[in-house]
């Protein structure tokens, strides 16, 4: 063996930096991804970054694809996700409004004394707790089709949507759909 051979690094010198919990980290060596891969602490959608990597890529774009297949199947694609219950969130702003007006009808028995305390917000937890609970349901759901939701903000509706968009690369309608429902909302 030559001093040149001897200096060259081999695969596994290879430094990779991985993103986990919205930080980077590493350098690790190559046979750590894989064992995070293997783990299932890395997944498909992860973002890995190597020096002959232009940018942070997804881990399924890069030779750690095989590793992958090899732990389980990729996330099914976003046009074969089910979305009914997103298009229910969406919409949530009007239904947990209108809740809100049953549930102070049924409370104070009047519509004037009913109409006082909806506009004065006692309510405003059956619209909260709606929202929230169909986020966490359909994250629930995106899950089971193997997609990571670990940077989704299911308690932060608009950006839950938004952020959901765009990691099953579909358009923004549901996104767009809740913000005008949302503005309804405080108009009327």
């Amino acid at each position: 063996m030559t001093d040149t051979q001897a200096a060259a690094p081999g695969p596994e010198a290879a430094e990779w930096f991985y993103e986990e919990s919205g930080r980077r980290q590493g350098p690790v060596p190559e046979r750590q991804i894989i064992e995070m891969i293997r783990s299932q602490r890395l997944g498909y959608s992860s973002s890995v970054w190597h020096k002959s990597l232009p940018d942070w890529t997804r881990l399924s774009d890069t030779p750690f694809l095989a590793h992958l297949q090899n732990t389980a199947p990729p996330p099914l694609l976003g046009s074969n996700v089910n979305n009914k219950v997103v298009w229910v969130l969406a919409f949530a702003p009007l239904i947990g409004r209108f809740l809100e007006a049953v549930l102070a009808l049924l409370v104070h028995g009047n519509e004037y004394a009913a109409e006082r305390a909806l506009n004065a917000g006692h309510f405003f937890y059956v619209s909260l707790a709606l929202n929230i609970a169909l986020s966490l349901l359909d994250e629930r759901l995106l899950k089971r089709a193997g997609h990571d939701t670990s940077k989704l903000r299911a308690w932060l509706v608009p950006v839950y949507l938004y952020q959901r968009a765009q990691q099953l690369r579909q358009n923004l309608a549901y996104f767009v759909v809740w913000l005008v429902c949302f503005a309804a909302v405080l108009v009327f």
